[in-house]
């Protein structure tokens, strides 16, 4: 089976995980929550540092739920984050999407969130996804959409991070504009039109606090992450324009006007 091919582009810097540690089910996967029962077994891919994951074991208190990620370093931080809510119906474990490593109809969910955008075949990935779901089940995936962010004030800087970020993304196999593809990515794995269930949903960084939060994880992420590196050992940029590109991220988070819109799209498909 193919493996992943594809570079992770944010990589696991603190200002990733900044980001990373925010996200809930609540504000993450709001559109699978309705579908959830409490004795659902759930396969998390992607799982990061475990917020998720955990907030899904708390809503199955009767079932399990395996968070699966590619990168093991990480996944320290995601049992101390499941142990610290007390949980024992969570665990965790190093795989890859493109070939999951359990039985055909394991899961009654397996769940996906920011994660299609940076594999190298998203499509075989929704297969594997497809496979260990049970007949009745659910493949569950959101991932945002870079060239449907939007903002205000507008700012070439932030135009250029947003130009710089797509270019790095796509050199390193993965395709950034991922949220709107989802729907196409689940008929292509062979989900049938009438299986799938296609939404759209935003986050919203617009009062003081958001927007510092927000423009201050950027900024740092554009000179000290694993993609500052990849963009300047690319030759997609010099360090003098990832702290131009910075700089345009804290003056934006300094606007009291200013407004940002993540757009992400969504799938509910159906097994």
């Amino acid at each position: 089976m193919p493996q992943e091919s594809a570079v992770y582009t944010h990589g696991h810097h603190e200002s990733v995980l900044r980001s990373h540690t925010w996200r809930t089910a609540a504000n993450s996967a709001g559109y699978l929550l309705g579908a959830l029962r409490p004795h659902m077994r759930i396969l998390d891919i992607g799982c990061g540092p475990g917020t998720i994951t955990a907030d899904l074991a708390a809503l199955v208190p009767d079932g399990q739920v395996t968070g699966l990620e590619y990168a093991p370093e990480i996944l320290e931080q995601a049992r101390a984050t499941a142990a610290g809510r007390g949980l024992t119906n969570v665990h965790f474990a190093v795989g890859d999407v493109h070939a999951l490593d359990y039985p055909d109809d394991t899961f009654c969910v397996v769940h996906a969130h920011q994660v299609l955008q940076h594999v190298g075949d998203p499509v075989q990935a929704l297969r594997e996804m497809r496979r260990v779901t049970k007949p009745g089940g659910i493949v569950a995936v959101r991932d945002s959409d870079y060239a449907a962010m939007t903002w205000y004030p507008e700012s070439d800087g932030m135009t250029d991070w947003q130009r710089l970020y797509q270019r790095v993304a796509r050199a390193n196999g993965g395709e950034p504009d991922a949220g709107r593809r989802l729907h196409a990515w689940a008929r292509q794995a062979g989900f049938t039109p009438d299986a799938i269930t296609a939404t759209a949903a935003t986050w919203l960084f617009r009062t003081p606090a958001e927007r510092s939060w927000w423009s201050e994880l950027w900024a740092d992420r554009t000179v000290s992450s694993s993609y500052a590196q990849l963009a300047v050992a690319g030759g997609h940029a010099t360090a003098a324009e990832l702290q131009r590109i910075a700089r345009a991220w804290r003056s934006w988070g300094a606007d009291e006007d200013g407004w940002f819109g993540v757009l992400h799209g969504e799938i509910l498909c159906r097994v």
